[in-house]
């Protein structure tokens, strides 16, 4: 198992990205289901939030909701254990680069090609980032109307009330709407982090200890339920 402070490599984004999507079985949700989180980049946004934020949140509270109404059906400990693992080194990555270079920060956003053109995809991410700003509940209201403007600029992909002006946009103007999001994550940030009760350290980023796991030990998801009735199945 990786150190939880090792970034993830390519090919580790991708099974995670794979994973993600294809544990809610096809022609099972329905419209109203909630699937979780489906790809990485709604994830990075996910993670994103929650780090950003005014306060610090459990894998026991952002797991279910990763998951939403399909929790995956392991195969074993090992496969819990490497997903998890590859979760808590993703987040500790973003963790570490608002943390230490937010100058360099970047959110991972996703791009598909049209008719032989290269598009930047945000709206998973900017959802994936409100998500995580639903999951502190009133937390954030702390930061008034300044709170409300700095969140504009990822809320406007996600807010239905948005949806006609950003169609009547250009492309060029949505890309430069897009290009206000990453300035505004430090921002928010940088807003919360001199406000939290217990900030977290600059020297290092917050890491989270993945222990060992016996059938009938706490699941190591902070569930307070016993491993083999949580997430070993």
């Amino acid at each position: 198992m990786h150190d939880l402070n090792q970034p993830l490599s390519d090919t580790e984004l991708d099974l995670l990205d794979n994973f993600l999507l294809d544990r809610v079985p096809e022609g099972i949700a329905g419209p109203e289901s909630d699937e979780g989180i489906l790809d990485v980049s709604e994830l990075d946004g996910f993670f994103t939030a929650i780090l950003c934020g005014p306060v610090l949140i459990p894998p026991s509270q952002w797991l279910p909701v990763v998951w939403g109404e399909f929790e995956p059906e392991w195969k074993n400990e090992e496969e819990f254990r490497q997903i998890l693992n590859l979760m808590l080194r993703h987040m500790n990555t973003i963790a570490g680069m608002l943390m230490e270079a937010p100058d360099y920060y970047e959110p991972l956003f996703m791009e598909r090609v049209v008719k032989g053109k290269l598009y930047m995809i945000v709206d998973e991410w900017c959802y994936g980032f409100m998500s995580g700003v639903s999951l502190a509940g009133t937390a954030w209201d702390v930061g008034g109307e300044e709170m409300e403007t700095l969140l504009e600029p990822i809320a406007r992909f996600v807010d239905e009330a948005y949806w006609d002006e950003l169609d009547d946009l250009p492309d060029e103007e949505i890309e430069k709407l897009q290009l206000c999001i990453k300035p505004s994550v430090r921002k928010i940030h940088a807003w919360w982090l001199t406000r939290r009760e217990n900030p977290m350290p600059k020297a290092a980023p917050r890491t989270y200890d993945v222990p060992q796991a016996g059938r009938n030990d706490p699941c190591p998801c902070g569930s307070g339920k016993k491993y083999k009735k949580c997430c070993l199945h």
